[in-house]
């Protein structure tokens, strides 16, 4: 597996732009030719244009897996449509929260939700993800899972402040490799400087020598 260092829009945030699975990558319109390219060769994906909600924030509206894309119910009609259009997966889900992607920490097997979404709401998010598990459960007490860890099918990186009793759970829990590391020169919010699928990984141009290392021992990374 390939590790890019990368910006977009002048952000080494990049994670709060860009949505990835095993098949396609999403970044906002305007996005830089040679960005698209090294994400392309990187996770080894299609890379797609796309808006949400008005918004160039893709990687914060969407969560989702192979099996399902999944946006807030603020996206646009127009937004939507487009994105079917294009034959991806996409499925509007209506929950209490918008940003999906900081609430939804999931791969193609199994999903962590944030522990204040009604059973309903869990119901209708593992129904379209297709998960094996959903469990709601926070991660050193913050919520919004999907905002402090990134996880493939195979493997995952999470906050610094995960110890070792919590890391076995979430590695006993999600049956992959995982570890712990920051990123963008000590950010334990690990989604906004980290994107992966299971073919690669890209972090944002920030991220030190040190933490690089974190993540490729987290991601087997070569």
């Amino acid at each position: 597996m390939p590790l890019e260092k990368l910006r977009i829009f002048g952000n080494p945030n990049i994670g709060v732009y860009i949505f990835t699975n095993n098949k396609v990558t999403l970044v906002p319109e305007g996005t830089q030719p040679q960005v698209k390219k090294a994400l392309s060769d990187t996770l080894s994906t299609e890379v797609l244009e796309a808006v949400v909600a008005d918004s160039r924030l893709l990687g914060i509206f969407i969560a989702g897996n192979d099996k399902a894309i999944l946006l807030p119910k603020t996206a646009r009609d127009k937004e939507v449509d487009r994105l079917k259009e294009l034959g991806l997966p996409v499925k509007v889900v209506f929950t209490s929260f918008t940003a999906l992607g900081n609430i939804i920490l999931t791969n193609n097997r199994v999903a962590l939700i944030h522990p204040e979404l009604s059973d309903k709401e869990v119901e209708v998010v593992c129904r379209e993800l297709n998960v094996e598990k959903c469990v709601r459960r926070s991660i050193v007490n913050i919520p919004t899972v999907g905002s402090v860890a990134v996880i493939n099918d195979n493997s995952g990186l999470f906050h610094p402040d995960v110890n070792e009793s919590e890391l076995k759970a979430l590695e006993e829990l999600l049956k992959i490799r995982v570890g712990t590391g920051t990123v963008n020169f000590g950010v334990g919010f690990i989604k906004t400087g980290l994107i992966a699928n299971n073919f690669g990984a890209v972090v944002g141009d920030l991220t030190t020598g040190p933490e690089i290392m974190r993540v490729m021992d987290a991601f087997n990374l070569r």
